[in-house]
């Protein structure tokens, strides 16, 4: 393994930041528990697969960075999902749908063939295992009592919903998301059947229940033979641990996972920042061209009182409209997702992810701990954050609200907000389309500096920091 990157003197404050006010609370309340960073975050990726359902869910996958205050080690876990086909590829075909973004039709697959192996399990067990402090049962019970509660489905989400209810209308779907013909409004109660039962097997018999157990056999059979998903492939899910990766911004050093699919730390070096606000734009905007990814995601980040720290992201993709009615599950559809798929994939390895949970140091000590949603726009909005915090020297609250870009080919998506100066240099290079306001199309963030947490106002972010 590579050598771990040495750490002092943390300066951040007990907080948590999440992308829903149940996710954010179930972490305070953990924390004021006495649980660590990763007892936190484990609590609110199980918080999250009950309230953000749109996003993320137990038979998704994520990656975590973690650092120990007490050693001064930065870990990253990749629990994202696998490849199926172990047990033999069965060629079944995917139902093709189109979702709209933004005015662009994007294609997807869903259906059993597009299930891939979830981690989301394992990944949280493995986090609970190296850093928890709290009983595992204690970590679950939270979401344990929204799951047979039910919670209140948030505005912002409904927003969400309305442009992906094609793909999460399937099956179940159809009761869980609508309600007297029209998809979830925000307020309505969010109440998944079922879920209750998969978080107390997870609580109850561990991560394994779903690799071997009870739940394994319920996915296997759901998905029978129109997909490659297998009791093989399950048995064969590990999580990967590895020291993170680094890029220069400034006099800060930012760690990540290091090889995702939009390389954003290569980003963050490539970058060249400048004082002139205008030129700034513009060679963010070169450093991010590329042809324009999706992704559903939800993201979360955490420090303790003892000053260790956890960011995390995790995802179901579109999701599948495949259900498992007895455990409330709705599985992923990774292998549907058109901007994962290379034609390259082998069963048993990972598939490639847009996601990047990050850790920023200064003189050694973690000054910023920050993860982010949507997909592509994942590296936009994460990269505007870390330039607004080391660069402009705002704190984690303002940098997440300041108005942000996103390039796409020939254009140049805008909220409103930025300067003339930034405009006029970007209408130079590119057409500027100017959103009518803050949006969750460039992406969601959660994010802890030493002032405070900040959470994403474009998917109703929250956030607590403890006295």
């Amino acid at each position: 393994m590579p050598p771990a990157i040495s750490i002092t003197a943390p300066h951040l404050p007990a907080s948590v930041a999440a992308g829903n006010p149940v996710t954010a609370d179930v972490g305070a309340a953990i924390l004021r528990e006495g649980g660590t960073a990763a007892d936190a975050a484990v609590a609110m990726v199980l918080a999250a697969c009950v309230a953000e359902t749109v996003f993320t869910g137990l038979a998704g996958g994520g990656f975590a960075v973690h650092y120990d205050a007490a050693t001064g080690e930065t870990t990253c876990l990749d629990f994202f999902v696998a490849v199926p086909g172990l047990a033999g590829r069965r060629g079944a075909m995917a139902e093709e749908i189109a979702i709209d973004f933004g005015g662009q039709l994007v294609p997807y697959s869903v259906g059993p063939s597009t299930v891939a192996v979830p981690g989301i399990p394992a990944g949280l067990a493995a986090l609970h295992q190296r850093w928890g402090r709290l009983a595992w049962t204690d970590v679950c019970a939270p979401a344990i009592y929204h799951a047979a509660r039910g919670v209140s489905f948030a505005p912002l989400h409904s927003k969400v919903l309305a442009t992906i209810a094609p793909a999460m209308l399937l099956g179940d779907g159809a009761r869980v998301y609508a309600e007297g013909g029209r998809v979830l409004r925000g307020g309505a109660r969010l109440f998944h059947p079922g879920l209750e039962n998969a978080v107390r097997t997870l609580a109850d018999e561990g991560a394994e229940a779903y690799y071997s157990g009870s739940v394994a056999e319920a996915m296997v059979t759901a998905i029978a033979d129109l997909g490659d998903l297998s009791a093989a492939d399950l048995a064969a899910y590990e999580v990967i641990e590895s020291a993170p990766r680094r890029a220069r911004m400034d006099d800060a050093e930012v760690v990540a996972r290091g090889d995702d699919l939009d390389d954003l730390l290569g980003t963050i070096d490539a970058l060249v920042l400048a004082a002139d606000e205008g030129i700034l734009a513009t060679r963010m905007v070169e450093a991010l061209r590329m042809p324009p990814q999706r992704g559903d995601t939800t993201a979360a980040a955490v420090v303790d009182r003892d000053g260790s720290a956890c960011a995390v992201s995790t995802s179901l993709g579109l999701a599948s409209g495949v259900w498992l009615g007895e455990y409330g599950l709705h599985l992923n559809s990774m292998m549907g997702e058109g901007e994962l798929v290379r034609g390259t994939e082998v069963p048993g390895a990972r598939m490639g992810s847009m996601m990047s949970p990050l850790i920023t140091f200064r003189d050694e000590a973690p000054v910023l701990v920050a993860g982010a949603a949507g997909g592509s726009r994942i590296r936009s909005s994460l990269l505007q954050v870390v330039v607004n915090v080391v660069h402009r020297g705002l704190s984690a609250d303002q940098a997440i609200a300041a108005p942000r870009l996103n390039p796409v080919p020939g254009k140049v998506h805008v909220e409103p907000g930025l300067s003339a100066e930034v405009l006029a240099a970007l209408a130079g290079q590119d057409e500027v389309v100017v959103w009518p306001g803050l949006d969750s199309y460039f992406g969601g963030v959660a994010a802890i500096d030493p002032i405070g947490p900040g959470g994403d106002p474009r998917r109703g972010g929250a956030v607590h920091r403890l006295a």
